[in-house]
């Protein structure tokens, strides 16, 4: 009520909620493109030291619009440090540890999360709320200041060309790695013998714009199906949190049952995305997603609370999964020296979905049920764009546009190998030509004719 916000101005709630989330977006693209222009570790020291003077001038706010223009720059420059870290922290696992890595950060957002409500209940005015946020964002850009804390990716180094800067961070890490044994020293002194070779002729870097992401085939089509599925991820979650509210008493139950199931859907991605592979996973979710979806649209004046409320979780879980395992998989599937663009833009694509959700939140908007059919049709079509996704389990980063082309769609099912593989030795290249194979047998086969007597 301090900027009478209230009756007919109610609805500028939901537009700041709205203003803020589309700040993620433009910094999720911003700093993607920064983080393939000057590097990862520079766009995260670079959003979060930014992030520092513009949580302070929400907290000094004067007036509705200058918090409106804050949360918009706010939330700019926190998504630019989360897409450099997240891309930073994947570059520098090997493939059996990327998915575990990324998950035990995702653990570490869900716990700062559920800190959240304790920490407003202890500052009680959002004004001291968001300048004790502030303050943590200073203590974390004093600490990562360090070079040492944060190096540079030594992978997209190497991908643009800077060799000599790949090889300093290289020994850094190997050195700081400890002792190793005389075979895997022997290993790392030929590789860094490599480097200083390769690096003795200063070849020029090169840097990759995010427009040749639209003169490819396969990147492209990657892209767009895994922007498409984190759009609907994050769009249809409302569609499951509305009906969750009528069934929980508490003001912070819906809260802490959105972190719940965020934890629980980290925790499922955890346990079957090494096993089972990154797209076969996406497609349950997907399809868990649309159904759920469906069923609450048709059927929820005619089913039971209890039905209503296991569908609603169900909904909200594998909804939050289908939009983590679509970032994850995007980021493996896309060549490094376009990662951090390709990205910022999947991301986008998310927070844009998750900004529609405030607007029908504004009172007398007669929008949700459009919003709902809208996001449930896309799932369904969602389903049907995931087979032709590549599998990257267990697969090494793609480095180069190159690489990211030659990513091709493995069958969903692992066929049994064939027993009859005789067609491989037709002649000619004709392979279902039997007859002729049949009498090209015969004719080795038979005995030689006798001579014939004058």
């Amino acid at each position: 009520m301090q900027w009478d916000l209230v009756c007919t101005s109610r609805w500028k709630v939901p537009l700041e909620q709205t203003t803020h989330l589309l700040g993620w977006t433009l910094g999720s693209i911003t700093a993607g493109l920064a983080c393939d222009r000057f590097g990862r570790r520079s766009a995260f020291v670079v959003s979060l030291v930014l992030a520092v003077p513009l949580g302070l001038s929400v907290t000094l706010a004067v007036n509705f619009v200058m918090v409106l223009v804050a949360r918009l720059l706010f939330g700019a420059a926190l998504a630019g440090a989360f897409l450099s870290l997240y891309v930073a922290r994947l570059e520098l696992c090997d493939p059996p540890h990327r998915l575990g890595v990324t998950m035990v950060a995702g653990f570490f957002w869900i716990a700062g999360e559920l800190l959240l409500p304790g920490l407003a209940l202890l500052c009680r005015d959002w004004r001291v709320l968001q300048g004790a946020v502030t303050m943590i964002l200073a203590l974390l850009a004093a600490c990562w200041w360090c070079p040492a804390l944060l190096l540079e990716s030594p992978r997209w180094l190497l991908a643009t060309r800077q060799l000599e800067r790949a090889r300093k961070i290289l020994q850094a890490l190997a050195e700081s790695s400890g002792p190793n044994s005389s075979n895997g020293s022997c290993h790392q002194e030929s590789f860094l013998a490599e480097l200083e070779s390769l690096s003795e002729g200063s070849p020029q870097s090169r840097y990759h714009a995010v427009c040749e992401i639209f003169g490819t085939r396969v990147i492209w089509k990657n892209s767009v199906i895994l922007g498409f599925t984190a759009f609907i991820g994050s769009g249809i979650r409302h569609c499951f949190t509305r009906n969750l509210n009528p069934h929980l008493p508490h003001f912070f139950s819906s809260y802490f049952v959105l972190v719940g199931t965020e934890a629980a859907a980290c925790l499922f991605i955890c346990l079957t995305a090494e096993r089972f592979g990154r797209r076969a996973v996406l497609l349950l979710c997907t399809i868990l997603t649309g159904i759920s979806s469906l069923l609450l649209l048709a059927l929820t004046q005619y089913l039971l609370d209890l039905i209503v409320l296991t569908l609603s979780v169900v909904g909200v879980t594998a909804s939050h999964a289908v939009t983590m395992l679509s970032i994850f998989f995007a980021s493996e599937v896309l060549p490094t020296v376009v990662r951090g663009a390709g990205l910022g833009l999947i991301m986008g694509a998310s927070f844009v979905g998750k900004a529609a959700a405030p607007i029908t939140a504004i009172p007398n908007s007669r929008g949700f049920f459009l919003h709902h059919v809208v996001f449930a049709s896309f799932a369904i079509l969602a389903v049907l764009s995931i087979m032709l996704l590549p599998e990257s389990q267990g697969r090494s980063l793609p480095q180069s546009l190159q690489d990211g082309e030659s990513q091709r769609r493995p069958p969903l099912f692992r066929r049994p190998p064939r027993e009859d593989h005789l067609p491989l030795l037709a002649p000619h290249g004709i392979p279902h030509d039997y007859s002729r194979l049949a009498a090209s047998t015969k004719r080795m086969l038979s005995p030689p004719a006798a001579p014939c007597e004058t």
